[in-house]
């Protein structure tokens, strides 16, 4: 039997990953079936499941990789930054975060056990938004009127606003001067 790479590994754990982010984007955690996700990924269940336990471990690795890189996104660019990356392709909810930040919030309000797992990725995008608020407060570019954990709050409860809006497919044309707006009303004046 001939050894597979570790590269090869990898890459068939991203096709996973890709074809079942559009697989719960479009159908939901629950109307994700295994059928679904072979046909999403191209992959059978024993390829599938070779790298994730099962269909929750697989919607918690592509939660938690996405978790990740909003959290990069947010120590180097901000949270409004991440909201702009949302609004690249509002009219494909499956090519980006939306559908999978949409099933976090919606498993995190119906399954304990999934939020409470899911509580430190939360803590992590929180902290990384606060720490980079802090470092414009430093450089004198952010507003000091508001306490920055409000602040942070304020963009948190803005781009959970923006992704029921583009899960509804509610039109987008406005969007981007609203977040001038949200992160006009962040800086100093």
């Amino acid at each position: 039997m001939p050894r597979v790479s570790a590269d090869q590994l990898a890459a068939r754990r991203e096709q996973i990953l890709d074809g079942a982010r559009a697989c719960f984007a479009r159908h939901g955690y629950e109307g994700a079936t295994v059928r679904r996700l072979e046909q999403s990924t191209g992959l059978s269940r024993g390829a599938i499941f070779h790298h994730f336990r099962d269909k929750d471990a697989l919607f918690f690795a592509l939660a938690e990789r996405d978790a990740e890189r909003m959290t990069e996104i947010v120590a180097e660019q901000g949270l409004v930054q991440v909201m702009r990356e949302l609004l690249t392709s509002p009219e494909r909810i499956d090519a980006g975060w939306t559908g999978t930040f949409l099933e976090i919030a919606r498993r995190g309000r119906t399954d304990p056990g999934f939020r409470d797992r899911w509580r430190q990725h939360a803590e992590a995008l929180t902290a990384a938004t606060q720490a980079r608020l802090e470092r414009q407060a430093r450089a004198g570019t952010l507003r000091d009127d508001v306490p920055i954990p409000v602040l942070a709050r304020y963009l948190e409860l803005v781009l959970e606003g923006l992704v029921s809006h583009l899960s509804m497919e509610l039109p987008a044309e406005h969007l981007t001067g609203v977040l001038d707006l949200v992160e006009g009303a962040v800086r100093r004046r």
